[in-house]
């Protein structure tokens, strides 16, 4: 566990910026369409939507990534639930994930309103359609931890260039040791060093076009 919370700045008073990191949460062109291009359509989904589908992330941010998710899954029409696992160093207060998803009235933000009143989002968030876990803590210790496995995995730290500890080779093979067999991952980045960490820890791995400003991207299946 850890009693760091995210340091936030607003640029333009709308898009939030680590300051830790100095990179934003999200696209600035798009994040809800990022998120669609990159994580739901790298890992195949909503196609592959079914009963108890788990989808494990690095990096839960502002929780937009969740939160499109579960739009897709709704509007899927697939009965039974959806559960989301999300190991994040940085906890944004809640105050800081309202004001940033404010730019996004069109997602289910509604299930975090029962949280709003903490200071940071809940461990675990439950609905009649979906759980939500959140793993607070370096993701190179946690992960080895969970007891879990996600059939899709979204990997959303911040640049390699500036978060490399979420990129590590033996991170991504925590990922790959996490991963049902035939899962997914998918990530905005095409960094060699991480293709090449994901390709030793077990995914058959491909670069694609990636989204907006970024030309590739990289997608991942566990062989």
């Amino acid at each position: 566990m850890t009693d760091q919370r995210a340091n936030v700045e607003w640029r333009d008073g709308i898009v939030p910026v680590s300051v830790q990191f100095d990179d934003p949460y999200y696209s600035l062109d798009d994040g809800v369409a990022e998120t669609h291009h990159v994580f739901l359509g790298g890992n195949d989904l909503p196609t592959r939507f079914c009963d108890g589908f788990h989808v494990g992330e690095l990096g839960f941010g502002t929780g937009l990534n969740f939160l499109v998710t579960l739009g897709a899954w709704r509007a899927s029409g697939i009965a039974g639930k959806l559960h989301f696992t999300s190991f994040e160093a940085y906890p944004m207060q809640m105050s800081e994930m309202q004001r940033a998803l404010q730019a996004f009235p069109e997602l289910p933000t509604s299930v975090f309103a029962d949280d709003a009143g903490g200071d940071i989002l809940a461990p675990v968030l439950r609905g009649a359609d979906f759980e939500l876990t959140v793993v607070v803590g370096d993701a190179r210790d946690t992960l080895a931890d969970w007891n879990g496995q996600a059939d899709a995995w979204f990997l959303d730290g911040f640049s390699p260039a500036k978060n490399p500890e979420l990129w590590e080779d033996a991170l991504l093979a925590q990922v790959a040791a996490h991963t049902a067999s035939g899962g997914t991952v998918a990530t905005y980045t095409a960094a060699g060093f991480v293709r090449r960490g994901l390709a030793a820890a077990g995914f058959r791995v491909s670069r694609v076009q990636g989204f907006g400003r970024k030309r590739h991207m990289t997608l991942g299946v566990l062989e």
